[in-house]
């Protein structure tokens, strides 16, 4: 994320203790579930490095939108310490799926929030894009970690952070984008794929078909942002 300097406020503050209080509280409640304090103890890293990076590019005032991606988070940082934690039998399954598709859900509520309550903001947009990230990076670990698609699936995930890569030696890629509806609809796809190669219905056969049209679709949405940028560098939409 771009570094925002601003005066610390005690609402950031707040709201970044509230965020904690919520990974304490959802994933503590399933290391209790599933007795394995582990999952708390590998949520709590990652929920720290996602305070600290909305701490180093704070705005003045979190909005309300950005509260809900805020919660969202917590709920991505508990579901970051399932991977390698359980043994993901059916009913783990279930739940780890029924907890993305919450968050699926609430990914689009933020967009809303923003909009309707004019608060939508650059550390906003970037925050929510970050997160979904994160967000299929986990899913993928966990359908790696389910066994019906092997470790390739993790491509999905690392993508964006190899294109982040690619710009260190790339310039042009680090120029910005502007909104596109293709890449909205391909991460979409992603997680909705995830899901569907999660769930326990899927077969084996059925999950790696799905994950491999997922990544196929995603390879096409990088690959036609990275000829734009290398051809444009920034100005029209893809």
């Amino acid at each position: 994320m771009p570094s925002l300097r601003y005066p610390t406020t005690p609402s950031v503050q707040m709201d970044l203790l509230w965020f904690m209080l919520a990974v304490l509280l959802f994933a503590g409640a399933a290391a209790t579930l599933l007795a394995r304090p582990g999952i708390l103890l590998q949520s709590l890293p990652v929920a720290g490095l996602i305070a600290a990076l909305v701490w180093q590019n704070r705005p003045n005032r979190l909005g309300p939108a950005d509260r809900i991606t805020l919660l969202r988070a917590a709920g991505v940082a508990a579901l970051a310490g399932l991977p390698f934690q359980v043994e993901l039998a059916d009913a783990t399954l279930w739940t780890a799926a029924a907890i993305a598709g919450l968050l699926l859900l609430m990914d689009g509520v933020d967009g809303v929030v923003a909009r309707r309550t004019g608060t939508s903001s650059g550390f906003g947009a970037r925050f929510d894009m970050e997160l979904d990230a994160f967000f299929i990076l986990v899913l993928c670990l966990l359908v790696w970690q389910g066994g019906e698609v092997g470790p390739w699936v993790l491509l999905i995930g690392l993508l964006r952070y190899l294109f982040v890569a690619a710009g260190l030696l790339l310039p042009a890629l680090v120029e910005p984008l502007p909104d596109s509806l293709r890449r909205k609809i391909a991460c979409v796809v992603q997680v909705v794929a995830l899901l569907l190669s999660l769930a326990p219905l899927t077969t084996a056969r059925q999950a790696e078909i799905i994950a491999l049209t997922a990544l196929l679709l995603l390879i096409y949405s990088f690959a036609v942002d990275t000829r734009w940028l290398l051809r444009t560098g920034t100005g029209r939409k893809s």
